[in-house]
């Protein structure tokens, strides 16, 4: 048994707090983690890790273990990247999670067309609107959109996300068309239910920024579907210009409220700090950042913003 394999099976089970985790994101069996970090108990003569039926834990050496075996896997890592920049190949896997709707409509071309550019690469994409956990699911990366929580993960920002408000003609034409934010209570809107609050929208009025409470009798976490609604005729919905810019271009849906800033947010990349940034990580977020544009292609016939 490699001796470097062993430190990176401890130091994912560590990371994870689990042989499963750990088995995911190095894509072995659980029982060849467990038997891996076994082996290298014996082999040193110490217990790294407390095990328990609910979780696992750092023993005393096994915390001292972790600092210097995070550091030596990092120096291979350098090592290793230093090597590979001399190719134009880049090799291994690329684990990346995404938003649904994000994905389908601009990061599977853009995918494809880097996997080309790329022949030796493999690519694992997840695509799903919740948030994922990067380390317990053994992602290198994931892409998030709007505004970030805190955390620990290093977040890299690779473009702007307009938030717009919208609805079709043919629901302008039969409720009329508001002026003002303060006037869609009286309007039937289209709901997101990923937000922190689906019932109340943003704007920024008179230069402070006010909540305004909004209701309908659609309430969805897909933006696909209010999208589709919003066409149809259904009611206003908020949603972000990388969903609604081609359907205001070609003018199924009609900008709304424009003279009033929305909270909009970013596209970023985020990733663990513990990690070693690979130069499949560095070369992809380049990729896509040059791909969107300072000023994204999707936002091209979007009136400009205000404030």
């Amino acid at each position: 048994m490699g001796r470097l394999e062993e430190m990176q099976a401890f130091l994912h089970t560590a990371e994870a707090q689990s042989f499963t985790g750990a088995a995911q994101r190095l894509g072995q069996s659980k029982s060849m983690i467990s038997q891996r970090v076994a082996d290298l108990e014996a082999r040193l003569g110490v217990r790294l890790l407390n095990r328990t039926t609910r979780r696992l834990s750092l023993t005393e050496a096994g915390q001292a273990f972790l600092e210097g075996s995070s550091r030596a896997l990092r120096e291979v890592a350098e090592a290793e990247e230093a090597a590979s920049r001399h190719g134009s190949e880049l090799r291994g896997t690329l684990r990346i999670a995404a938003p649904l709707t994000f994905a389908l409509q601009h990061l599977r071309p853009a995918m494809l067309d880097f996997m080309t550019a790329h022949p030796q690469l493999e690519v694992y994409l997840d695509m799903d609107d919740r948030i994922v956990d990067l380390i317990q699911g053994g992602y290198d990366m994931a892409l998030r959109i709007g505004r970030l929580p805190d955390s620990s993960l290093i977040a890299r920002r690779l473009a702007p996300s307009r938030v717009v408000v919208c609805a079709s003609p043919s629901y302008l034409v039969e409720r009329g068309r508001p002026d003002h934010p303060e006037q869609l209570p009286g309007h039937e809107c289209l709901l997101y239910s990923g937000a922190a609050r689906s019932d109340h929208w943003s704007f920024l009025i008179d230069g402070r920024w006010a909540a305004i409470p909004v209701h309908g009798r659609l309430q969805t976490n897909n933006g696909d579907m209010l999208l589709s609604a919003a066409i149809a005729g259904y009611g206003i919905a908020l949603l972000p210009s990388f969903i609604v810019g081609p359907a205001v271009e070609n003018g199924d849906l009609t900008c709304l409220l424009n003279g009033f800033p929305t909270q909009d947010g970013a596209i970023h990349a985020v990733y663990p700090p513990a990690r070693q940034v690979s130069q499949r990580i560095r070369v992809f977020c380049d990729f896509l950042a040059e791909r969107i544009g300072k000023n994204p292609y999707w936002d091209r016939l979007l009136p400009p913003m205000a404030g």
